[in-house]
């Protein structure tokens, strides 16, 4: 049987001063700070970054530098849209969403 495809997830690939690639997914939160966003690196694998910081202290990686991180996401099954940037608005606007599906399911849980 097929394997499902998962829905498209927006990613950025960044690297940082020490050059280590990462990965942001900045329509996915972080933690329940609007501000942060899910990150995902060969070390230490997902975890939680703050968008703006991470945008300003690093530069975008090519397509040669992200290539194999590329790749482990895809085989891990994430089906990759990768953006340079991504609008603010847009952005925030999905993580807001994301943030309240999560409250939302919690306070069912607690409830039943």
């Amino acid at each position: 049987m097929a394997r499902k495809k998962e829905p498209p997830v927006k990613v950025i690939f960044r690297i940082d001063h020490d050059n280590i690639v990462f990965a942001l997914f900045p329509e996915i939160p972080g933690t329940n700070d609007p501000l942060t966003c899910s990150c995902y690196e060969h070390i230490g694998q997902h975890h939680s970054a703050h968008y703006d910081l991470c945008i300003r202290t690093s530069r975008p990686a090519t397509r040669a530098q992200y290539a194999p991180l590329a790749s482990e996401l895809r085989s891990i099954g994430y089906n990759l849209v990768v953006k340079k940037r991504d609008a603010r608005a847009a952005m925030y606007k999905a993580r807001y969403a994301e943030l309240n599906r999560w409250f939302q399911h919690r306070k069912a849980h607690r409830q039943g």
